[in-house]
């Protein structure tokens, strides 16, 4: 009998307990919802009145305080492009062979990896400090420098998730492509990286967010120019780079900051749901509609 009555109290505490963590997990969830939309609610009450078709098509005046934003966007964009064009190929080339080619373990890929562990918690500071010493005397203030700069800081994030991705392939995929007598570049092309593919996505964004948003690295090499770029050689200020300006070193620019700081939180979000569907197309065309 007493064990009897302590099984259903044994049932209840455990009962208990998963209700209080699937709370906890809610709680959590909602609680990261409600700060980025308090965030959105924030940059929305206080920029929204001073966007408009001409904030974003002209040229900024009187230090940012009066016109536009339209060689901001133009310096931004092309900095996010350099930086992804140079770092999506070389990231992906690095995580293949970390998988594919290195012995698991190996005191090569042990060393590549410490690396990039190091490289993803180096403040962005020292990054921009280390492409102005590499890029600067060749390049100057530029958006190719400020763009190789960027590409250096998010290379460990796209490294690290699309090895992830590759690792969590299921090694029978790779077994059925060499009972098939696929080449290894052919599986990696058709099989392995659309497999991976959700990985990959992730390890963009993730770069896409640090690379549009990065401020300190782009002081020392993009510059602070706000004309409109001719050329890649040429100094351009970023986003998140005029923000800053307009904030902390220039009188009444505080609004014009914030319609800036509500055009730099679409652009991300633009540029992540282009991402997904490049992804999901690319993914449909290599393994076919799920």
């Amino acid at each position: 009998m007493p064990a009897a009555i302590a099984r259903p109290r044994a049932t209840r505490r455990a009962r208990l307990k998963d209700g209080l963590f699937d709370l906890g997990i809610r709680a959590a969830a909602w609680t990261l919802l409600a700060a980025l939309l308090a965030l959105l609610l924030d940059l929305t009450v206080q920029g929204l009145g001073h966007l408009s078709w001409d904030f974003l098509l002209s040229e900024p005046r009187a230090s940012g305080r009066a016109g536009g934003i339209a060689p901001i966007l133009v310096s931004t964009l092309a900095l996010v492009l350099i930086a992804l064009a140079v770092a999506l190929p070389l990231g992906l080339a690095t995580a293949v062979w970390l998988v594919e080619f290195t012995r698991l373990g190996g005191p090569a890929a042990r060393a590549l990896r410490l690396s990039l562990d190091v490289l993803a918690g180096v403040p962005s500071i020292v990054f921009g400090l280390a492409g102005h010493a590499l890029f600067g005397p060749w390049l100057g203030y530029s958006l190719l420098a400020g763009g190789l700069t960027l590409a250096c800081m998010i290379l460990p994030l796209l490294i690290r998730s699309a090895e992830a991705g590759l690792q969590a392939v299921d090694p029978d995929w790779r077994r059925g492509a060499a009972a098939l007598g696929l080449r290894r570049s052919t599986a990696l092309r058709h099989v392995l990286l659309p497999a991976a593919a959700p990985a990959l996505l992730a390890g963009v964004m993730l770069g896409l967010g640090r690379a549009t948003a990065e401020t300190a690295a782009l002081l020392f090499t993009s510059g602070y120019a706000d004309r409109m770029p001719a050329s890649l050689l040429d100094s351009g200020r970023s986003l998140a780079v005029h923000i800053y300006e307009l904030s902390m070193n220039v009188s009444g620019g505080d609004r014009a900051a914030q319609a800036s700081a509500l055009v730099l939180v679409a652009l991300i979000l633009v540029l992540n749901l282009a991402a997904l569907r490049v992804s999901d197309r690319w993914v449909r065309r290599r393994l076919g509609p799920a």
